[in-house]
């Protein structure tokens, strides 16, 4: 799974994390191709709560161990 970020808390303003099959991610700066387009998510993560908006799967709020600051508009891709 690949997602290229655009935003704000990240180490880059685009950034492209790819999840590999071993669960392992790579995070390299600018956007990696090729991108098969899957769904496109909102994701606003204040203190230690993540609020996700995904266009496939909906709204989402997760709890994280770190606080952080991040904006972050994002595409799924396979």
């Amino acid at each position: 799974m690949k997602y290229i970020e655009f935003g704000l808390g990240n180490k880059w303003f685009i950034r492209t994390e790819t999840e590999l099959d071993d669960g392992t991610e790579c995070e390299e700066k600018g956007i990696i191709g090729p991108i098969q387009f899957r769904s496109v998510y909102l994701r606003v993560w204040i203190c230690k709560s993540v609020l996700i908006l995904d266009l496939k799967q909906g709204f989402k709020i997760s709890m994280k161990s770190r606080n952080a600051f991040k904006f972050i508009f994002g595409i799924t891709s396979l």
